[in-house]
């Protein structure tokens, strides 16, 4: 009688164990600095539908850099992103906090602190559905993220933002 119980216990933990496995998977780049000695912490590129976006920390900053595919996509300082999350009709704007650029590059910068932003812990826990990033001129890029890419990119920043902090000095 013990002998079926153990064995249904242990199908059971076998079906289970890829689950619990996926969830400790943070695969970051850590690269140290040889100069400064100073380490810095990185997602690397995560593809998107016509975009890219790597996040990086170090112990000053943590910042979201996204690369727009298409030419002619300007950004300056006064350009704002808006992040629209799963399951809420709120969206949550920023500007870009980059160089003024025509090649597609924005930028998302914040303090590293113990203390994180809305932005990032929302990042972090909630799904991004999309973001639509109004340029210089006024157009605007919408970038979806598909249901993988949504989990994946939810995953990479909670891990970041977990190691980003063992950064603060």
């Amino acid at each position: 009688m013990d002998q079926p119980l153990l064995m249904k216990n242990s199908i059971l933990l076998g079906l289970l164990f890829p689950v619990f496995a996926a969830g400790q998977d943070c695969k970051l780049i850590r690269e140290t600095d040889p100069y400064t000695k100073q380490t810095k912490i990185s997602t690397g590129f995560i593809q998107l539908e016509e975009a890219s976006v790597t996040i990086d920390a170090d112990s000053r900053e943590i910042d979201l850099f996204f690369s727009l595919d298409g030419r002619d996509k300007c950004f300056d300082n006064n350009s704002i992103a808006a992040v629209f999350f799963e399951g809420t009709k709120v969206k949550m704007s920023y500007r870009n906090s980059g160089t003024m650029n025509c090649q597609g590059f924005f930028h998302f910068t914040f303090k590293n602190t113990a203390a994180i932003s809305s932005l990032l812990q929302k990042l972090s826990t909630q799904k991004t559905t999309h973001i639509i990033f109004t340029g210089n001129n006024k157009t605007e890029t919408k970038v979806e993220l598909m249901p993988d890419q949504q989990h994946a990119f939810m995953n990479l920043a909670s891990c970041l933002l977990n190691e980003a902090k063992t950064l603060i000095k």
